[in-house]
C-alpha cells in the first residue's frame, strides 16, 4: 500500500499536541530554576519541605530531561516540513530559513538577558543553522548520524563520571553562587538582577558547556528531520502498530534508566545516565503515546486546549518566563527562594492553566499566536500579507 499523509489539520493537531505537552513538562522543570538556585545545588538534598521528596522523585523520573528532547525533535521536524514544502514549490529554502532563525536568535537574546537566563531559543537558532546544511541528507543517514553524534560523546562523558565518582561521590554545591542568587532575585534592583541573570547564563553557556549543549541538541534536530522526511506523524494511522511497540518499549526501558539514581545510587554518574540516556528514550515513548492519542477522537477533543497552547508554542514558552519571573523576582512579588517544591509545582500548573485559557480565547479571534504573528511578519517582510492569506 502506498502511504498517504493525513489531512493537514490532523497533522498539525498531532504535532501541536506534542508541543503543548512538551511545554507543560518544560515549565514543570524550569520552575525549579525560576524559584530556586537550581543550577548550583545538590537537588537530592536541597529541598526539605513537606512532600518535596515525593514531588522531586516524580519530576526527576517522569519529567526531567524528557520534554526538551521531544521539543527539540519537533523543532527539527517543523523546520524540515518547511524545507519539503519549499522543495515542492521549487522555492529557495536556505535564505528564508536563515532569516527566520536570525530573528529567533534575536528573540532568544532578549529573553535570556532581559527576562530569564534559562533560554533555549539562542541554542535552537544557532543549531538550526547547522541543520539547514543537512537538509538534503537522506533520512536514514540523518537518523544514523544523529544517533552517533549524540551517543559517542555522551558515553564518553558517562564513563568519566563513573571514574570521577570513585574519587569524589558528592554533588557540587556553589554556596557563593547560591547566596548571590538569593540576594539578587527577590530583593535586588533591575540592574542587580540583570547582572545575576548574565552570570547565571554564562555559568551554563561558557564555551565548553555550550559546545556540549549544541552537540546534545543537534542530534535531536536531525532525528526530527529524519522523522519528517519519513512523514511518521502524517502516517500515524498506517503506523499504529509501530507507534504502539515503540511507545511501550521505550517507556519501559527509559523509565528504568531514569530510576537508576533511586534504584542504585543517587550520585552524579547515575544522574547523568538518567538524564542523558533515560530522558531522550522516555521522550520517544511520550511522543508515541501522544501521536496515538491524537488519532482518537475523544482524546483529541479532551486534549484540544493543550494542542492550542502548543500551536502558539513560542508565545507559550516566553509567557511562562514572563509570568514566573514576575512572581519570583523583586520587580514582581519577590517570592524567589521562599516556596517549597510542591508549591512551585502547583504554581507551574496554575500558570499553564492560565495559558490554556489564553490560547482558547486568542484562537477564537486569531489564526496565530501573537509572537508567532510578529515572527512571521518579520520573516516575510513586504510579502507578509500574501503569506498570511495563504491557505498553507
Amino acid at each position: 500500500m502506498k502511504a498517504q499523509p493525513v489531512a493537514a489539520t490532523e497533522r498539525i493537531a498531532a504535532l501541536d499536541l506534542m508541543r503543548g505537552f512538551s511545554l507543560l513538562g518544560i515549565l514543570l522543570i524550569n520552575m525549579l530554576a525560576f524559584h530556586s538556585p537550581f543550577s548550583y545545588i545538590d537537588p537530592y538534598s536541597w529541598f526539605d519541605g513537606a512532600w518535596d521528596d515525593e514531588v522531586f522523585v516524580f519530576l526527576d523520573i517522569f519529567v526531567q530531561a524528557s520534554f526538551y528532547p521531544l521539543f527539540s525533535i519537533l523543532f527539527g521536524y517543523g523546520l524540515t516540513m518547511q524545507f519539503m514544502k519549499a522543495e515542492e514549490r521549487r522555492q529557495p529554502f536556505a535564505p528564508f530559513a536563515a532569516k527566520r532563525l536570525a530573528i529567533l536568535l534575536i528573540i532568544g537574546i532578549i529573553h535570556a538577558f532581559l527576562i530569564w537566563y534559562g533560554d533555549i531559543l539562542i541554542t535552537y537558532a544557532i543549531t538550526g543553522f547547522l541543520l539547514i546544511g543537512m537538509m538534503r541528507i537522506p533520512a536514514s543517514w540523518l537518523l544514523g548520524l544523529g544517533a552517533v553524534i549524540y551517543a559517542v560523546p555522551q558515553f564518553f562523558f558517562l564513563a568519566l563520571m563513573f571514574v570521577a565518582v570513585g574519587i569524589d561521590p558528592n554533588f557540587y554545591t556553589g554556596m557563593q553562587e547560591v547566596q548571590n542568587s538569593l540576594a539578587a532575585y527577590p530583593t535586588g534592583t533591575f540592574a542587580e538582577i540583570f547582572s545575576q541573570r548574565f552570570d547565571d547564563w554564562m555559568y551554563s553557556n561558557n564555551p565548553v558547556y555550550y559546545l556540549e549543549l549544541i552537540v546534545r541538541i543537534l542530534p535531536f534536530f536531525m532525528i526530527g528531520a529524519a522523522a519528517a522526511k519519513w512523514r511518521l506523524v502524517e502516517r500515524a494511522k498506517e503506523l499504529t502498530k509501530f507507534w504502539r511497540i515503540l511507545g511501550i518499549s521505550t517507556l519501559a526501558f527509559g523509565l528504568v534508566l531514569k530510576a537508576t539514581p533511586y534504584l542504585i545510587d543517587n550520585n552524579y554518574a547515575y544522574s547523568y545516565l538518567q538524564d542523558s540516556f533515560g530522558g531522550p528514550i522516555v521522550a520517544v515513548g511520550y511522543a508515541s503515546l501522544i501521536i496515538l492519542a491524537a488519532q482518537n477522537a475523544r482524546a483529541k477533543k479532551l486534549f484540544n486546549p493543550i494542542a492550542k497552547a502548543g500551536r502558539m508554542s513560542l508565545t507559550t514558552y516566553l509567557m511562562q518566563s514572563v509570568i514566573a519571573t514576575l512572581i519570583f523576582y523583586s520587580y514582581g512579588l519577590g517570592l524567589y527562594g521562599q516556596v517549597d517544591l510542591l508549591t512551585g509545582t502547583w504554581i507551574a500548573l496554575g500558570i499553564f492553566a492560565i495559558q490554556l485559557i489564553f490560547a482558547e480565547v486568542w484562537f477564537s479571534k486569531f489564526k496565530q499566536g501573537p509572537i508567532e504573528f510578529l515572527w512571521r511578519k518579520a520573516s516575510y517582510g513586504r510579502n507578509f500579507e500574501k503569506s498570511n492569506n495563504s491557505k498553507e
